[in-house]
């Protein structure tokens, strides 16, 4: 999940409430907009929002969710699904390919710039890494 770690002006930052499609939103869940509807951010798609509710079940479309914008002053706490060991603090990685939970370890097209990661990351799955959008 992406959780907001901390922000260049130290503010908190504002939720909103915004339609959904047909998804399972988790807490930290990275998210865009389609057709009007937050969709989830996987690959080479960069978020717009985070979701900041999770459901045992699909939202029909349409549902309002609460959502944090994603802002490019503030860094995000989430795990890595490939090790780090090629990875260098500076890299942009690409998001989970389907859960838009976590951050991959490709590099190709990457979305979110790593700022930090620590020792699990660097040699497995699994470890706090810190990104920015």
């Amino acid at each position: 999940m992406f959780v907001p770690h901390k922000n260049a002006a130290g503010n908190v930052i504002p939720w909103e409430v915004l339609p959904c499609s047909a998804i399972t939103p988790k807490i930290g869940m990275a998210l865009t907009q389609s057709s009007g509807k937050l969709a989830i951010a996987t690959g080479t798609t960069a978020p717009t929002y985070i979701s900041m509710v999770e459901k045992d079940s699909a939202c029909a479309a349409g549902d309002l969710i609460p959502v944090i914008r994603v802002d490019h002053d503030t860094i995000y706490e989430t795990t890595n699904s490939a090790s780090f060991a090629s990875i260098n603090k500076g890299d942009k990685v690409t998001l989970h390919a389907s859960n838009g939970l976590q951050v991959t370890a490709t590099t190709t097209n990457g979305v979110a710039e790593v700022v930090d990661f620590d020792d699990v990351a660097a040699s497995g799955t699994g470890g706090k890494v810190y990104v920015r959008f």
